[in-house]
């Protein structure tokens, strides 16, 4: 009797004392937040190369995938029985020509209009002075630009980079050589991950039954493969749409007779990855480069140009591809953009459209869930 009492007394004081745990944690937490920032910061070098390594192996996993589909659609048992090696070859081989292809082609072209850039950068700057005092002479609004203000701006900035500032040989060796330690890590595990993807899902699987009713391990694993869903096929329709916004500003640029037109269309289409923000600040950057290499007059038609592309891209070409899909309001988008941004970089800001979807959906499940529950109790009262 003692013992089922005593057993009772202290079930009830569990809850008070979780909450005076979570309270110490919080206070220690808050106080100490440095060391753990430096604690959360030292376990993320250590993760990352096989956060990255995950990625590669995600990124890989979808045309192999695609193209696993594919091949299991032949009525010939030869390839049927040898689709995986297929599958793998072929993605490889896409790799690999996406390797060689930026290796040597973009990169040395990349290099050569850098090179003609620096060695043009004198008359750039003649022509940014001239379109100061242009603007200067407008008077507009009463707003003056003073020249000297931004030399000594400038000047101050390459002043405060002295020999010491910089890296020494051995610290700019010792990262090289962490970078290419952490790569090469990355598609290790990322080549272990892909061999044994059906064993980590069988065991996340166990691991969920183990430790969790039936009902809500399925609606985990079912919000897990709306989530996978949701990055493979936002992943599909940003690679296109940005190969198609990239080709087509690259052969309006090359009609405005752009020196830098295919190097610009390649960055258009790669940050168009970033919903909303990355076309915006890619036009922009297009417009500025435009303005010094072309002219006031042809940066302005550029710009026109671009604000169009942009409305047949966002109004027309998007929502044919995505088909309904991810149909979220603008404010949530850009809400969510801001917050995976502040969270994690370039890659939050990719993330965030995916995650959002399967947020809102969670969250609509829920409302409907208490919505149905409030209706039938108020229909067994009337009864």
């Amino acid at each position: 009797m003692f013992e089922q009492f005593k057993n009772k007394k202290y079930k009830s004081l569990l809850p008070y004392f979780f909450l005076a745990s979570a309270v110490i944690v919080v206070f220690k937490i808050v106080y100490e937040i440095n060391t753990f920032i430096e604690f959360f910061a030292g376990l993320w070098n250590i993760a990352t190369p096989f956060f990255i390594g995950f990625l590669i192996a995600y990124i890989f996993n979808i045309p192999l995938g695609g193209f696993r589909q594919l091949f299991g659609r032949s009525k010939s048992k030869f390839i049927l029985k040898i689709k995986n090696v297929l599958s793998v070859l072929i993605t490889l081989i896409i790799f690999a020509l996406l390797f060689f292809l930026i290796l040597y082609l973009i990169i040395p072209y990349i290099q050569k209009i850098i090179s003609f850039f620096i060695v043009n950068l004198p008359s750039y700057y003649d022509r940014t002075l001239q379109y100061i005092d242009n603007i200067n002479n407008l008077e507009l609004f009463g707003i003056y630009i003073s020249e000297e203000r931004i030399l000594s701006f400038l000047q101050d900035i390459f002043s405060n980079i002295s020999i010491e500032s910089l890296a020494s040989p051995i610290n700019a060796i010792f990262e090289v050589s962490t970078a290419i330690f952490t790569i090469i890590l990355a598609i290790i595990s990322s080549i272990y991950i892909l061999a044994e993807k059906e064993k980590f899902k069988r065991f996340f699987r166990r691991l969920l039954t183990a430790f969790i009713p039936i009902n809500v391990r399925d609606t985990i694993l079912g919000y897990i493969g709306s989530l996978n869903k949701n990055f493979k096929r936002y992943i599909h329709i940003q690679t296109i749409d940005g190969c198609i916004l990239g080709t087509i500003v690259t052969i309006e640029l090359l009609i405005l007779g752009s020196p830098y037109a295919l190097m610009l269309g390649i960055m258009l289409g790669i940050v168009n990855y970033i919903p909303y923000f990355g076309s915006i600040f890619g036009s922009i950057f297009v417009v500025i480069i435009v303005v010094f290499t072309q002219g006031f007059v042809i940066a302005a038609i550029a710009a026109a140009v671009l604000l169009i592309t942009q409305q047949i891209d966002g109004n027309i070409i998007q929502p044919k591809l995505m088909g309904g899909s991810f149909s979220l309001s603008p404010l949530l988008i850009i809400i969510s953009i801001t917050v995976g941004g502040a969270f994690a970089g370039v890659l939050g800001m990719i993330a965030a459209i995916p995650i959002i979807a399967v947020l809102k959906d969670i969250l609509e499940n829920v409302i409907t869930h208490y919505e149905r529950k409030k209706k039938d109790t108020f229909t067994n009262k009337d009864q």
